[in-house]
Formats: structure tokens, C-alpha cells, sequence
């Protein structure tokens, strides 16, 4: 009798304890931070408080940096939308994933790599999250196999006038690059729906703590915004980056194949067709445009229930070149390409930091996990950037990689730039002499031991897949190229 009834307590209070423990983890659950990811695209370090353009008008990202901390040296994965996208949502390097072109949903969670890890927003809604998107947050959108909520999902980049406004490529050419003073209304625009989207799920009370995601199109090509973007830019102000007739003379052959992608306008058109300060104004307006359209978001989160418990981050897949190193695209992997404007504010953050220490998009997977009280996940190639976040002189944060393409890297630290190309040609540029990256040191003797040094930071692994194995794939006829020469040398 005596047992049965030791047994009985023994029983009730292991219940109760475990009632206790569920409801602890309830509450914690409850009580963890929402998060609020707006991505960009195309978007390069022409904004207000990063004071490179002078002309930037960017009046909430300046908000935003002014109560956050800002990343003055975050560099992209990738200088391309699909692979960027792929490493941000598995926390792996295109070298790692041997993702390097555009990509879908199923690509991703059949690329062998990733099979063994779990994209961003999985994470999330396993540790108890509701997650919520909306815009191009993938590279193909915001599947909705990859999230609970899926909101207005337009996958283009808006009305287009019947005939070309600006730039028509050469025969037997494709490209979305064109601008102009269209369409009549922002309501047309497909950020004006990602933003209000956005709003209402901010305004709505949630169950569990959220994950939203809202990824905006502008300034990405063609730079079609209304009117009025423009008036705020006037052509006969507008200020050209500082361009040099002499700097691809010292360049290997392969950085000038990667900045000659065809379908681009070329400087020499530009110049001919007087078209450069039309572009630079485009391009001005559309990142205006979107500015306004972050801050109706912003604004949103502040009015709601939820502006004292969200993690907001900033960032744009990668930077773009307008007229800089005399190109109109991005593909490189040359500073324009690969700086990104990033921003991470906490609750309750009402001051701005600035951090110089070069970071990466793969450290947003471990930064978020971090920021969420959530355990890290292994097999994260990043870091957590909190101790930045703490201290923006921590040590521990010495490069940041971009990859583009098989065997192709760039090293930037706080001074150096460092390129090696699969052929194994070299660039090296001394930031602090040098910024425009006009000057390649590489074949100067005098910097041998500076090379020796980046290149320790070089991936120690380069994945070769190709993704037209999986259907449905969308891939890049410039690594296609390189996925089918590299076949003929590669062991099976």
C-alpha cells in the first residue's frame, strides 16, 4: 500500500514538474523576439548614411541607421541574386553548396549540401515561430513550401511601357536593364503591395513570436518608378562617379570577361548616347522609391503591438556599378559589386553604431539564432555578429568571401581587397590608398607576403553541381559555360 501510494506522488509530481517545465517553455516561447528581415535588391552602398553618393536620398534607411548598428564593410556571398539568396537561407557558402546561378525552391532543397541543413525560416518555425513572407526573399519569391503565411506574391518587377525608354540591346540580345519615368502611380508597383502586405500583418496580434520576411524589387533593373521619384533627383545635378580611362589596363583576362557580360550597356554607348546621368537619376529614384516604401514598414512596426519585442535587419543581396569601373551591372567582384548596405537593430535600440569590421551575408543565419535565444545550428559556415553588435571593435572578424562562380573569390578585409580567379589570375588593391580599386598591386614582388596572407582565407573547398539535374531549375548561361568546361576536367 505504502509503495502504491509513493508511486502515486512520485507520479503526480513528476507531472507537475513537467507541467511546470512546459509551462516555463510556453512563456519563453511567448516572450522571444519577433524577427523583421527587409532585403533589397540591387540595392549598392548609394544611401544616405553610408555617404558615398551625394545624392542619396534615403531618409528611413538613415532613420534605421540611426538607431541601430550599421555595417560599413558587409560584403555579399555572392554578386548575383540566386546564390546570395541560397547562402543567406542556408548558411552556406556558394562554394560549399556549389550553388554560383540563379536557383529555385527545389533547387535548393535538392542541392545534396543543404539536404543536410535546414533553410532559415524551417528553423525558425521548428523552434516555435510563425513565419511570414512576402516579396522576393528567395531568389524565385517567397514559396510558400517555405513559409506558414505566404502574402501578395507578384514575381516580376512591374508594369513596363509597351516600348523600350531608354536602352534597347544589341540584336540577339536579352536584358531587363531600362528606365523611365513610369508607371503614373506607385499603387502599380509591386513594393507598394509587398509594403502593405506587411502593414496589416504588423497591425494583427500573433500567437507565437514571429519570423517575417519582406523583399523589395527596387532598385533592381528596369528602373521604372513613378514621376515624382525623378523630380527629387534633377538631371542637370546629378554627380557621375569618378571613372579612369587607364583602369583595366593592369586586369587579367579573366576580370575582363567577368565585366563584359553581354546585355549590359556598355561606357562607351553611354557616353556616345549622353545616357550616363539618365542612369545614375534612374537608378537614384528607384532606391528613393523603395527608402519610402521601408518606411511605411518601419513606421507600421512602430505603431504596433510588436515595437518593443522586434529584431529588425537591413541588407541588399549585393551592390551594383553604375559607371564605376565602367560598367553598368554587377557580376564582379570588385567593391561596387560586392558592398552591401546591412543594418541590425534590437528592441529597444535608439542610438547608432558603426562597426568596420568586414562581415558577410552567411553571418546572418548564426546572428539571428543568436539574437532569438535559439541553439546554433551545426554545420553554419558564418558567425554571430552580436559581439559586434556589443562591441564594434570585437576581435575575431578579420575577412569576408564573395564567391562568383566556380574557383572565383574575392578576400576583403579592413584594408585589402584580394581577388584570385579559377585561371589564378590575381587583383590585390590597397583600400586605404586606393578605394576605386583603380591600381592591381598583385604583380608587384613588394606584396607577395600581403597575398600569402589573404589567400589563407580563401574557401578551402569548391563544390561543382549542376542544377539542371533537378527540374525546374533556372540557371545561368555564363556558369553553365563553366559547369560544362569543368566537366571535362573534373574526376566523376
Amino acid at each position: 500500500m505504502t509503495s502504491r501510494i509513493f508511486t502515486i506522488r512520485f507520479t503526480g509530481i513528476l507531472l507537475f514538474v513537467m507541467l511546470v517545465s512546459a509551462l516555463k517553455a510556453f512563456a519563453q516561447d511567448k516572450n522571444r523576439p519577433n524577427i523583421l528581415m527587409i532585403i533589397v535588391d540591387d540595392l549598392n552602398d548609394w544611401v544616405g548614411y553610408m555617404n558615398v553618393h551625394p545624392q542619396a536620398l534615403t531618409p528611413n534607411l538613415d532613420r534605421l541607421a540611426d538607431q541601430g548598428t550599421v555595417f560599413t564593410n558587409a560584403h555579399a556571398a555572392a554578386p548575383l541574386c540566386g546564390p546570395t539568396r541560397a547562402t543567406i537561407l542556408s548558411g552556406l557558402r556558394p562554394s560549399t553548396t556549389g550553388i554560383y546561378g540563379h536557383n529555385n525552391y527545389s533547387t535548393l532543397v535538392n542541392n545534396p549540401h543543404i539536404k543536410e541543413s535546414e533553410l532559415l525560416p524551417k528553423y525558425f518555425e521548428r523552434h516555435g515561430y510563425k513565419t511570414m513572407s512576402t516579396g522576393k526573399v528567395f531568389h524565385e519569391g517567397s514559396p510558400e513550401e517555405a513559409f506558414e503565411v505566404v502574402g501578395t506574391e507578384r514575381r516580376d518587377f512591374g508594369p513596363r511601357p509597351s516600348e523600350r525608354m531608354a536602352y534597347t540591346p544589341p540584336p540577339g540580345e536579352r536584358t531587363q536593364t531600362d528606365w523611365g519615368a513610369y508607371p503614373d502611380r506607385d499603387e502599380l508597383m509591386p513594393d507598394y503591395e509587398y509594403a502593405q502586405w506587411a502593414v496589416a500583418q504588423l497591425q494583427q496580434e500573433h500567437d507565437r513570436p514571429f519570423f517575417m520576411s519582406v523583399g523589395f524589387v527596387r532598385p533592381h533593373v528596369p528602373w521604372f518608378v513613378p514621376r515624382k521619384w525623378f523630380d527629387m533627383h534633377p538631371l542637370e545635378h546629378i554627380v557621375l562617379p569618378l571613372h579612369s580611362e587607364h583602369q583595366f589596363d593592369d586586369l587579367p583576362p579573366t576580370a575582363l570577361r567577368f565585366s563584359e557580360l553581354p546585355a549590359f550597356p556598355k561606357m562607351d554607348w553611354m557616353l556616345q548616347e549622353k545616357r550616363w546621368e539618365k542612369s545614375v537619376q534612374a537608378y537614384l529614384a528607384s532606391s528613393t522609391f523603395v527608402d519610402h516604401y521601408i518606411g511605411v514598414v518601419l513606421d507600421a512596426l512602430e505603431a504596433s503591438p510588436h515595437a518593443d519585442n522586434t529584431i529588425i535587419v537591413f541588407y541588399s543581396d549585393h551592390g551594383y556599378h553604375l559607371g564605376t569601373k565602367g560598367i553598368w551591372a554587377k557580376h564582379t567582384l570588385w567593391e561596387e559589386s560586392t558592398r552591401i548596405p546591412m543594418i541590425i537593430r534590437r528592441p529597444g535600440e535608439n542610438t547608432s553604431t558603426r562597426t568596420h569590421k568586414p562581415v558577410n551575408h552567411l553571418d546572418i543565419y548564426p546572428t539571428l539564432l543568436d539574437l532569438a535565444g535559439l541553439p546554433p545550428r551545426a554545420g553554419n559556415e558564418g558567425k554571430s555578429l552580436v559581439p559586434l553588435l556589443d562591441d564594434p571593435e570585437a576581435e575575431g572578424f578579420h575577412a569576408s568571401i564573395t564567391t562568383h562562380g566556380y574557383g572565383n573569390h574575392a578576400v576583403r578585409t579592413g584594408r585589402w581587397r584580394y581577388i584570385r580567379y579559377e585561371d589564378g589570375s590575381e587583383e590585390l588593391y590597397d583600400h586605404w590608398s586606393d578605394p576605386r580599386e583603380w591600381t592591381n598591386l598583385a604583380g608587384n614582388p613588394q606584396y607577395a607576403g600581403v597575398i600569402e596572407q589573404l589567400a589563407a582565407y580563401l574557401p578551402e573547398r569548391d563544390e561543382l553541381w549542376d542544377p539542371r539535374t533537378t527540374a525546374g531549375a533556372d540557371y545561368n548561361d555564363f556558369f553553365r559555360d563553366i559547369i560544362e568546361r569543368r566537366s571535362r576536367v573534373q574526376p566523376e
